[in-house]
C-alpha cells in the first residue's frame, strides 16, 4: 500500500506541526514531515516541502494564506486543508494531540480511500 506524504505547518514549527509529525511518525498510511511559515521556524517551509507533499495540513488560515503568497506556482494545485487550532498549545499537549487527531483523520481515511480506488500509474 502506498503512504500519503503529510506536510504539517504552523507558524515556528515549535508547537503544533512538530506535534502533529510525532503523532503521526510511525504510522504506516503516511509518511510526515513538519514546517513553519515564519523565518525564524525551527525549520522554515520549502519549496521542495511543497513538491514533496501529497497534501499539506495547516493548523490555521493564515498558514495557508502564507503558503499561497510565498510559493504561488508550487502551492496553486497542492491540496491544502486547514484544521483550525489555534496557537494555545505546547509540544504534545494532551489536547492538542487530540485535536489534531479529530481534524486529520477525516481528511486522511478520504485520501487513503482515495489512494485505493486511484493507485498510482
Amino acid at each position: 500500500m502506498k503512504t500519503i506524504d503529510v506536510l504539517f505547518v504552523c507558524s515556528k514549527n515549535q508547537w503544533r506541526s512538530p506535534t502533529a509529525e510525532a503523532i503521526y511518525r510511525r504510522d504506516d498510511r503516511v509518511s510526515v514531515r513538519s514546517r513553519g511559515t515564519a523565518k525564524t521556524a525551527v525549520q522554515t517551509i520549502r519549496a521542495s516541502d511543497i513538491a514533496w507533499a501529497n497534501v499539506i495540513l495547516v493548523m490555521e488560515d493564515k498558514h495557508r494564506r502564507r503558503i499561497l503568497a510565498d510559493f504561488p506556482g508550487e502551492a496553486k494545485f497542492k491540496p491544502m486543508h486547514v484544521l483550525d487550532i489555534p496557537d494555545d498549545y505546547r509540544f504534545m499537549d494532551d489536547e492538542l494531540v487530540e485535536l489534531i487527531r479529530s481534524a486529520a483523520e477525516p481528511i486522511l481515511a478520504i485520501l487513503l480511500d482515495e489512494s485505493k480506488r486511484f493507485p498510482p500509474r
